[in-house]
C-alpha cells in the first residue's frame, strides 16, 4: 500500500512536472496571441471603423495558432479562404436567398470550389466557415462582405506583426527546446547499445531499438522547430543577423539528424543480431557505439551554446577510428554491418555539424583508416 502511494504520488509529481514545462512551452504563444486579438480589434474598430469586425481578432488567432514556421502561410490560406466563402456566399445568398437548403449549398460549393482551385485543408475549411457566417448573418447585417475580408486582412497582418516586431520568437531557444528531446533520444540509445554489446545483452539492445523506431515525437518537433526558426529569423527584422548563423546551421542540421536516427536504428539491429549469433566483439566495437553518443551530446551542447561544433566533430572522428580499429580486430557479418553503419551515421552527423556531404565522406575514411588487417 505504501509502496503504491509512493508510486502514485511520484506519477503525479512527473505529471504536474510536464504540465508545467508545456505551460512554461505556451507562455509565448499566449501573450502572442492576446496581444494579436486585442490590438487587431482596435485597428479595426477604432482605426479603420470596419462594421462588425468580429473577423480581425478570430483571424489573427487562427494565424497564431497554426503550427509555428507556417504562420505566413496560414494567414495566406486564411485570406484566400475567407475570399473564396465570401464570393460563393453572397453570390448564392443573392440568387437564392437565405435559409437552411441555402445554407447548405452555400457550404458545399464553398468546398468544392476550395478544393477544385487546389486549396490546402485550412483554405477549404476557412471558406466554409465564412460561407456559413455570410449565410447566417447576411440578413442581420448588412453589407458584411467587404468589411468581412478587410477584417480578416487586417487580422492577418496584426498576427504577423506581433510574431515578426512586437514579440518576435527567439529562433535559437525555439530550436533547442526540440532539439534537445530529439538528441537525448539519440544518445540514450546508443549509450543502451554500447552497454548491450559489452554484457551481450540482445534483450536490452531490442529496447533500445523499439524506442529510437518510436521517433515521430521527438523529431515531428525538431522538424516544426527548425521551420519555426526559419520563419523567426525571416520575418522578425531584429532575428535577420541569425539567419546564416547558429539558427541556419541548426535548422539544416535536422534531415541528417535524421538519417542519422535511421541509421542508428540500423546499427542497433544489427547489433541484436550480432548478439544472437554469438558473433565476435571487439572491445572497440562498444567504444565506438559509445563514442557515437558522446558525439551526439557534444554536438547538443554545442548547439545551445551556438558554438562552432569543432569538438562535436572530433568526437565523430574518434568514433569512426574506434570502428575502424574493430573492423581491423575481427569481426563477423552482422558486426561489418554495424561497422559501417558508424561509419554512415558518423558521416551524417558530419553533415549536421555544418560539413559537406563529400568532405564529411573524406573525413571518415581518414578516420576509419586501412581495410587490411595486420
Amino acid at each position: 500500500m505504501t509502496a503504491a502511494l509512493a508510486q502514485a504520488r511520484r506519477r503525479t509529481a512527473r505529471t504536474l512536472r510536464d504540465r508545467l514545462r508545456r505551460v512554461r512551452a505556451g507562455v509565448g504563444l499566449a501573450v502572442q496571441a492576446g496581444l494579436a486579438a486585442g490590438l487587431s480589434w482596435w485597428v479595426a474598430d477604432s482605426l479603420l471603423h470596419i462594421a462588425q469586425p468580429v473577423f480581425a481578432p478570430v483571424s489573427a488567432v487562427i494565424a497564431l495558432a497554426a503550427s509555428a514556421g507556417q504562420r505566413l502561410r496560414r494567414t495566406v490560406e486564411l485570406i484566400v479562404g475567407v475570399s473564396v466563402g465570401v464570393l460563393i456566399g453572397d453570390l448564392l445568398i443573392f440568387l437564392l436567398g437565405a435559409g437552411a437548403w441555402q445554407l447548405g449549398l452555400v457550404v458545399v460549393l464553398a468546398i468544392v470550389v476550395s478544393v477544385l482551385v487546389g486549396g490546402s485543408p485550412a483554405v477549404v475549411v476557412q471558406a466554409a466557415a465564412t460561407a456559413v457566417l455570410i449565410g447566417t448573418l447576411s440578413s442581420a447585417v448588412p453589407n458584411l462582405e467587404i468589411p468581412r475580408f478587410f477584417a480578416a486582412l487586417v487580422g492577418g497582418a496584426v498576427s504577423l506583426a506581433v510574431t515578426a516586431v512586437l514579440l518576435p520568437l527567439n529562433p535559437l531557444r525555439v530550436i533547442n527546446r526540440a532539439a534537445v528531446p530529439a538528441l537525448d533520444l539519440l544518445i540514450a540509445q546508443l549509450d543502451a547499445t554500447a552497454e548491450a554489446l559489452i554484457h551481450r545483452d540482445a534483450a536490452a539492445a531490442q529496447t533500445a531499438l523499439d524506442r529510437l523506431r518510436d521517433n515521430k515525437s521527438e523529431m515531428g518537433a525538431f522538424t516544426e522547430a527548425a521551420q519555426a526558426a526559419r520563419e523567426a529569423s525571416t520575418l522578425s527584422p531584429v532575428r535577420w543577423e541569425s539567419r546564416e548563423g547558429p539558427v541556419g546551421r541548426y535548422a539544416q542540421a535536422v534531415e541528417p539528424i535524421d538519417r542519422a536516427m535511421r541509421n542508428s536504428g540500423t546499427l542497433i539491429r544489427r547489433t541484436v543480431t550480432l548478439i544472437e549469433d554469438d558473433e565476435p566483439v571487439p572491445d572497440a566495437l562498444p567504444e565506438a557505439v559509445s563514442a557515437l553518443a558522446e558525439a551526439v551530446r557534444v554536438l547538443r551542447r554545442e548547439f545551445t551554446t551556438a558554438d562552432e561544433p569543432d569538438e562535436a566533430r572530433e568526437q565523430m572522428c574518434r568514433a569512426v577510428s574506434a570502428a575502424g580499429r574493430a573492423y581491423r580486430a575481427g569481426v563477423g557479418f552482422s558486426g561489418s554491418v554495424l561497422v559501417a553503419q558508424v561509419r554512415t551515421a558518423a558521416s551524417d552527423l558530419m553533415v549536421a555539424a555544418g560539413l559537406d556531404q563529400d568532405a564529411a565522406n573524406r573525413v571518415v575514411r581518414h578516420a576509419f583508416g586501412p581495410f587490411q588487417t595486420g
